[in-house]
């Protein structure tokens, strides 16, 4: 990288800890810190929800996918999360913020208390805690190996620095300052990945490339399914993106949550969708690209870097990777922050006489201090990923293996259809789902792989498949709801407040 391309690099980190600074003006209790007090706009909402779905390992992990797979990581990613966030606006999105009305919750968890019980409560938010830092790790490591190819910095060195400077704003602005920082990368993104797209459309002679670059790369490249991206791993991380994407990943529960009302975030979530389906598009195009103009890699997941370096002018370059460290480190903060409101408003309290929440001074020093503490954990995990199978082993099979039957009862105890299912199938789902997980991934490994190109279809669906099929048949042969879980289910379904609105949600 050129003197220009440091500078643009240097500049970057300097505004992210200005936005966090500016952020912190805005932050005087927990409630601030967390969820902005329901005070953030759809239009912001629906970006950041956007761009909390992107990170660095898009353009390792993902590239990598792109350069041997093709359109198919398009169809397995994109499409599959544009359907999570049309059924999310129909069904999920609104809830939350009418949780916040209802109940004061500033943790996605926070609810579970009075739908299921504290057990339920606490199973979920102590192993999704344990869960995020594999996810967040993933995201450092991926960080780490660009910064590794354009600079030559080693990657212990790059998981610290690009760590460390998302510790110190995350810590400091909370939900504001990761929001922000998600409109920031948005335009980062903008920017660099048209330059990237004009530039590579070029080196192939032009805009006509769209479509006749995939005469001259192998034929499956064009397939919608290719390789282990199959129809079934499809249809499987529609499944989990749905659950992932509607608030089983807290982090953009926490954004609907921050808006002020049900229709606001159905807003919010049918334009971060409309992203999904379009947006894309124009940053695989060069990935797709790569084989042509990088043939042969030994590392695939290092093509999108190499053609950065390669076609990009001074300059440029470190515009291109200040977006990709962008999208880690706003997608990294929001995790952070969803993580602390679960461990101050959902753990800290039950050790505390009479499970009382902390005084809010106290609250919010304790907010800062749990999401440093997250981001050093996860940064620790990330120094040693290759134990966990690198970072695509520690986003594809860990996190998206997991994350189901964490997310399953915190996402269909919300509505209607399944109001039976009490604390019994919440947490029996649960163990079920990281049973399955466990014996796929230790007990039959030899079986799994004989599956070939559907080994990671199963891997990724069965638990979350399991937790789902117990969850519902429970609820129908043991019935749990009561009155008071039924009027709080019934109680979500408009925006009209509840009489006892805006109560403090003390736990019982």
């Amino acid at each position: 990288m050129g003197s220009l391309d440091w500078i643009v690099i240097a500049g970057y980190f300097v505004l992210m800890v200005a936005i966090g600074w500016w952020a912190k003006k805005r932050v005087k209790t927990a409630k601030d810190f967390y969820v902005a007090d329901g005070k953030i706009p759809w239009w912001l909402t629906g970006i950041s929800h956007h761009m909390s779905g992107y990170s660095a390992a898009v353009f390792v992990g993902y590239a990598a996918m792109a350069y041997t797979l093709g359109f198919a990581v398009y169809v397995w990613w994109a499409l599959s999360i544009t359907v999570a966030c049309t059924v999310g606006a129909i069904w999920f999105a609104p809830r939350w913020p009418r949780l916040r009305q209802r109940l004061g919750i500033i943790s996605p968890l926070e609810y579970l208390t009075t739908r299921f019980n504290v057990a339920t409560e606490q199973v979920l938010a102590w192993s999704g805690s344990a869960l995020k830092i594999f996810d967040v790790a993933a995201k450092w490591s991926a960080s780490a190996i660009l910064l590794n190819v354009f600079a030559d910095i080693s990657i212990p060195w790059g998981i610290l620095l690009v760590g460390g400077v998302t510790m110190v704003y995350s810590t400091i602005g909370g939900v504001w300052a990761d929001v922000l920082t998600d409109f920031g990368q948005f335009v980062i993104q903008l920017v660099a990945a048209v330059v990237m797209l004009v530039i590579v459309l070029g080196q192939l002679g032009g805009f006509s490339a769209l479509w006749t670059m995939w005469d001259q790369l192998p034929d499956a490249h064009s397939n919608p399914f290719n390789g282990n991206l199959t129809l079934g791993f499809f249809l499987a991380y529609c499944v989990i993106s749905t659950l992932s994407y509607n608030g089983g990943t807290w982090n953009l529960a926490m954004r609907m949550i921050s808006t002020p009302n049900g229709r606001e975030a159905r807003r919010s979530m049918i334009f971060s969708g409309a992203l999904y389906l379009i947006w894309p598009l124009v940053l695989f195009v060069p990935m797709w690209a790569a084989p042509l103009l990088l043939p042969d890699l030994a590392n695939p997941d290092q093509s999108y870097a190499l053609m950065a370096q390669t076609y990009l002018p001074v300059g440029l370059v470190g515009l291109v990777l200040a977006g990709m460290f962008a999208h880690t480190m706003a997608m990294t903060a929001s995790d952070a922050n969803a993580i602390s409101s679960v461990v101050v408003r959902d753990i800290i309290p039950s050790f505390r006489k009479g499970r009382s929440f902390l005084p809010e001074r106290q609250e919010l020093a304790w907010a800062r201090l749990t999401t440093f503490l997250f981001i050093a954990l996860s940064m620790g995990i990330a120094l040693s990923s290759d134990s966990f199978g690198g970072v695509l082993g520690l986003l594809i099979l860990w996190f998206g293996a997991l994350v189901g039957p964490i997310a399953v009862p915190m996402l269909l105890g919300l509505l209607p259809a399944f109001r039976r299912s009490g604390p019994t199938a919440a947490l029996i789902s649960w163990a079920l789902g990281l049973i399955v997980f466990a014996l796929n991934k230790y007990a039959w490994p030899d079986a799994i792989t004989g599956l070939g190109d559907h080994a990671q279809t199963v891997s990724v669906a069965a638990p979350v498949l399991v937790s789902i099929v117990a969850f519902v048949l429970i609820g129908i042969v043991k019935p749990e709801n009561t009155p008071e879980t039924d009027a709080l289910i019934d109680s979500l379904a408009t925006d009209e407040p509840a009489p006892d609105a805006e109560r403090s949600a003390v736990p019982a």
